[in-house]
């Protein structure tokens, strides 16, 4: 359906849309299924915009509240005044008084009280978050749960030995058609985080301080994951990232020959070039996702063209969304193209079916807290672990783009 009869239905009829969308799916190819994919992404926005312009009509149905008729403003002028005269007498005496906190702030909906003679300090109830520090990569590749086991082996195929038919005359040999295959060994790593936090901290009421203590290890855990699923190095026990490239050849899952090395800037052709690099000689691959840093991501939304139009359109969905239909996920891991500073031959994006990087995970995140390490000092320790390994689990499941040499 075209835009502007999405805009026609109902936020029911929206839904009712995208699940026969949904439906369709399991069977559509090529330019069908990158429609529905397109129509998929518009109801989304449709949807969320009806959702804002819902919250905001509830703010404005909040602040039309009735005004009081003269008579109530005369009475509450009286008793002002009285307040007032009780107050005064009461601060001359030495008593302590209370004062509304709308005189500092009018626009306060419920005032908080305080007395001259004893201060009050009041605490939020709550913490203020801050921007999300986990790349949302790490939940979108393959998991795969390994309680107690130490590594894992996965087969693949690297070729089917298609090339080997021919003619064959009257009583000759047959042709020799032999696939090749290949395995990568997932070693699982320690992984641990640590933090202390005063005892004072966990005094304050109505913030539960220590909750977003063990929540920031558990973090940091999560978060270099979701780097070592592009930069792991594959030393002894770690994970092998996307980027990796062994020294051996024979431990190779993507072979280097495929790398993109001929991108110098973000342009109007970035995106079909590595799109069309990747996969085989005899089709062009389903959409897979692009992971990229936020700054290339900005140099494809700035993008313009000789009217200024945009080159590109990009949706977003924070730190996932779409290009041009094609979906990306941000990961500060990527070196940036866009970036001066990035040097020759440093990876930048990788395009790929995400499912083709398996994560093992060989244990739960383990939160610990302990009282005991740094009593004397008033400390409370917290410390997190858990084991995983990872590697690329298909032959060239990624294509990759790196930094060109100068003068490329």
């Amino acid at each position: 359906m075209k835009h502007e009869e999405l805009l026609k239905l109902t936020k029911d009829q929206l839904n009712a849309r995208l699940k026969e969308i949904g439906a369709s799916a399991k069977t559509a190819e090529g330019e069908v299924l990158d429609a529905l994919l397109t129509e998929a992404q518009d109801i989304r926005d449709i949807l969320d915009q009806a959702k804002k312009r819902e919250q905001l009509q509830g703010f404005a149905d909040s602040a039309d509240e009735p005004q009081p008729d003269q008579g109530e403003k005369d009475e509450k002028a009286d008793g002002t005044v009285k307040a007032y005269d009780k107050r005064g007498k009461a601060l001359k005496d030495g008593a302590g008084v209370q004062f509304s906190a709308r005189i500092a702030t009018p626009s306060v909906k419920a005032s908080l009280s305080v007395t001259q003679t004893a201060p009050v300090v009041h605490t939020a109830p709550d913490l203020n978050q801050t921007v999300n520090p986990v790349s949302a990569l790490i939940d979108m590749v393959k998991a795969v749960p390994l309680q107690g086991g130490e590594t894992y082996e996965r087969g693949f195929v690297k070729d089917y030995g298609a090339d080997g038919a021919g003619a064959t005359a009257e009583g000759a040999a047959y042709n020799d058609v032999e696939p090749s295959f290949g395995y990568v060994t997932i070693e699982k790593q320690k992984i641990t985080a640590y933090t202390e936090e005063p005892e004072e901290m966990q005094k304050l009421p109505n913030a539960d301080y220590d909750s977003v203590i063990e929540g920031s290890v558990s973090k940091a855990i999560r978060r270099y994951l979701s780097r070592q699923i592009l930069i792991g190095d594959g030393s002894t026990s770690k994970l092998k990232g996307i980027f990796y490239n062994p020294t051996k050849a024979t431990e190779r899952v993507i072979d280097p020959a495929t790398d993109i090395d001929t991108i110098t800037a973000i342009d109007d052709g970035t995106l079909d070039e590595i799109i069309y690099s990747f996969g085989g000689d005899e089709e062009v691959e389903g959409v897979a996702t692009l992971i990229l840093n936020k700054k290339d991501l900005k140099a494809f939304a700035k993008l313009r063209d000789k009217q200024g139009r945009k080159v590109y359109t990009i949706i977003n969905r924070g730190q996932t969304g779409t290009i041009d239909g094609v979906p990306f996920v941000i990961n500060s891991a990527c070196a940036a193209v866009s970036d001066s500073a990035t040097a020759a031959g440093a990876y930048e994006m990788a395009y790929g079916y995400l499912q083709n990087y398996e994560l093992a995970i060989f244990s739960d995140i383990d939160v610990r807290r302990s009282d005991d390490y740094k009593f004397k000092n008033g400390q409370t320790a917290f410390r997190a672990s858990m084991f995983a390994g990872g590697s690329v689990a298909a032959w060239n499941g990624f294509i990759r783009v790196k930094k060109a040499a100068a003068g490329a």
